[in-house]
């Protein structure tokens, strides 16, 4: 059974630091783009930022552009989010996606294939 778990999630101050991690279970995607979204409440899932298969092309929101950084180490089969100066509008649960067509940067929910159940991330003010 392919599984996507995320970890890491949590309550922070505005201005603090969380990192997130998604480990793969089931098969690898080391030749896969994979992604981050975002959903806050009431509101569509939303886009944070995608990785080539091999890690050399990362692509970002402008809301997170320069704040959040995500990496990705194939042999632990495990996509991560480094999340630094949260924001409270940063506040929502946090999906890592799979695209098993793709090996470079997509944007596109629709084209992920797998994805997780989720990480919660509030910040407070």
């Amino acid at each position: 059974q392919v599984q996507l778990v995320e970890s890491g999630g949590g309550s922070v101050q505005a201005g603090g630091s969380l990192r997130l991690s998604c480990a793969a279970s089931g098969r690898t995607f080391s030749t896969n783009a994979m992604g981050w979204f975002r959903q806050a409440p009431g509101k569509e899932r939303d886009f944070v930022g995608a990785i080539s298969w091999n890690g050399g092309s990362t692509y970002y929101a402008d809301s997170v552009k320069g704040r959040f950084t995500i990496s990705r180490d194939n042999a632990k089969n495990t996509l991560y989010l480094q999340m630094n100066s949260l924001k409270p509008e940063d506040t929502a649960v946090y999906y890592c996606a799979a695209d098993l067509d793709d090996w470079e940067i997509v944007v596109d929910l629709t084209l992920y294939d797998y994805w997780g159940q989720g990480t919660q991330v509030t910040v407070s003010s």
